[in-house]
């Protein structure tokens, strides 16, 4: 995290991504906060951290995206299957593993560059 928090910042942000599921407001009371207390001005003192939290989420979720796309092959009859694999390749191309994509160039004649032509010439 890139700054102290209190405690009731980090019990936010530990709630937020685990008993509150996400949700802003559960996560404000299960840290403490009060209900009157604003959820909005919360997420804007945190959202770096929330930020950051959100992404190592995401990568502590990616094994299992990686192991629901290998299920897709052993079983892919399995009862909405496609929607799964579309959910696990969305979470894994967040998470920094996107597809290799492989681009071959050939070429059988050189090339010359030649540096820009100035206008100032050209009179």
């Amino acid at each position: 995290m890139s700054k102290n928090l209190t405690e009731k910042q980090a019990a936010f942000l530990a709630a937020l991504f685990d008993e509150a599921a996400g949700d802003v407001v559960k996560a404000k009371l299960i840290a403490g906060y009060s209900e009157n207390t604003s959820t909005t001005d919360i997420v804007k003192g945190l959202r770096d951290e929330v930020l950051e939290a959100t992404q190592l989420f995401m990568a502590r979720n990616a094994p299992r995206a990686a192991m629901a796309m290998v299920s897709g092959i052993t079983d892919p009859t399995e009862l909405g299957i496609k929607e799964k694999m579309a959910a696990a390749r969305e979470l894994l191309d967040r998470s920094g593993l996107v597809k290799t994509e492989k681009l071959q160039v050939e070429s059988s004649g050189g090339i010359m560059l030649l540096p820009a032509k100035n206008t100032s010439d050209d009179d």
